[in-house]
């Protein structure tokens, strides 16, 4: 499995028989500096894991350019085919969708989840986390944007996730302590990818602290450039 980082939440997860997109948020980005056609090239899914602004990003656009199926929540599916998306697959939590080629789980994240008409927000579905399953891959868990909480250890139990890729930059999610207790208490993730951070001014700019924090177990974190790629 080959993992690349698009920054943010965003990330290219190719597979065989897929090319997986989560949380597309990539020509409006501040970080990525390649193009949506080599980010999106090859597409089959985009996975969403919850409807702001900066996880949505270019999922219409791919959607509607490589016919790739839209994997979400229900309100999020509903959304995005108004918005001409046609191959949707919706679920909602504790729902596993078939995919072809893998399936996704469905799980709790602590979050919000609108878009803005205006300054009027639309409700687009609770958020979600993602674990990814199947198709001779590593278990990946994508936590979405997410606080901790302590049913992460019934994830851990049902899905045993090797790969975990985990929000760090606080404010809108867990900071650098929330995320390590949080893997290091609730998870034996192999590797861990963090994520949501070095975006935009108001978040951590880098992973430093997440490692600091990590302390022995730091020897499991990949930090990836903007760009950059992982086999696992």
């Amino acid at each position: 499995m080959k993992i690349t980082w698009l920054g943010h939440a965003a990330y290219r997860v190719e597979i065989d028989g897929a090319v997986i997109l989560i949380d597309p948020f990539i020509s409006g980005s501040p970080v990525y500096e390649g193009t949506l056609e080599e980010a999106s090239a090859g597409c089959t899914h985009v996975v969403l894991s919850h409807g702001h602004d900066d996880h949505v990003g270019d999922t219409a656009d791919i959607c509607k350019s490589t016919g790739a199926m839209l994997v979400a929540n229900f309100e999020l599916c509903m959304w995005l085919q108004g918005k001409g998306v046609e191959n949707i697959n919706p679920g909602n939590h504790g729902g596993t969708l078939d995919c072809g080629p893998f399936r996704v789980t469905l799980t709790d994240a602590n979050h919000s989840s609108s878009t803005l008409d205006g300054n009027t927000p639309i409700y687009l579905g609770n958020p979600n986390g993602l674990v990814f399953e199947g198709g001779g891959m590593p278990t990946l868990y994508h936590m979405g944007d997410t606080n901790m909480f302590s049913d992460m250890a019934l994830i851990e139990e049902f899905h045993q996730p090797e790969v975990g890729i985990v929000p760090i930059g606080d404010r809108f999610t867990m900071g650098a302590r929330q995320a390590a207790i949080s893997c290091k208490r609730y998870f034996n993730f192999k590797t861990i990818l963090p994520c949501h951070f070095g975006t935009f001014p108001i978040i951590d700019p880098d992973a430093s602290k997440f490692l600091a924090e990590m302390g022995d177990d730091a020897g499991n974190v990949k930090v990836l450039d903007v760009g950059g790629s992982t086999e696992v």
